[in-house]
């Protein structure tokens, strides 16, 4: 092992500065230099010391703390919001309680929304409606998807089917009755 150091300390002289020397550097208030072979066997003191902070310029005030925590990005789900009546003045309605007896789910967004979402590809030309959250028999919900869709949009839906990520992409934008439909069915 003392071959490779050798051969950095060959490389390296010819890139450093004329005051420095094999065993010597040009840096006397570090007691242990890479440069030099032996490290000093004396301690200094700790006010000697530039390598170790001298100690915080700064007041550490835990009052203040709720002023940064409104800034922090919240990592929690908000709980359940309880209303006297349902659905509410904007539409919205809790899940079922207990959860439909069904071989799939579809569970909520984390702000409690149902998981359905337009999606636009091909500069806007090509629209989709998504389905995320989906757990359990995926192909169960296809396929009553499939009995579903025809009397509303008038045709065989497109549906893919992606059981990597749990969603299901049908083609057009039925956001709307998607939402409604998995509402009545207590999701």
């Amino acid at each position: 092992m003392a071959a490779p150091s050798r051969k950095f300390v060959f490389l390296l002289s010819g890139r450093l500065p004329s005051s420095f020397q094999a065993g010597q550097c040009a840096t006397r208030r570090v007691p242990a230099c890479l440069c030099s072979q032996q490290a000093t066997s004396q301690a200094p003191d700790a006010t000697e010391d530039p390598l170790k902070p001298a100690g915080p310029d700064f007041i550490e005030s835990k009052e203040d703390f709720k002023w940064v925590e409104k800034l922090l990005p919240r990592h929690r789900i908000p709980p359940l919001p309880q209303h006297t009546h349902y659905p509410t003045p904007c539409g919205w309605t809790p899940p079922r309680d207990p959860p439909p007896d069904l071989p799939y789910y579809v569970r909520r967004s984390r702000y409690h929304q149902i998981p359905v979402y337009a999606r636009f590809t091909h500069q806007g030309s090509r629209k989709m409606t998504v389905i995320q959250h989906i757990e359990g028999d995926i192909w169960a919900l296809e396929k009553e998807l499939q009995e579903f869709l025809p009397p509303i949009i008038g045709r065989l839906p497109g549906l893919t089917v992606n059981e990597v990520t749990r969603k299901i992409f049908i083609k057009g934008l039925v956001l709307e009755e998607v939402k409604k439909w998995l509402l009545e069915k207590g999701f």
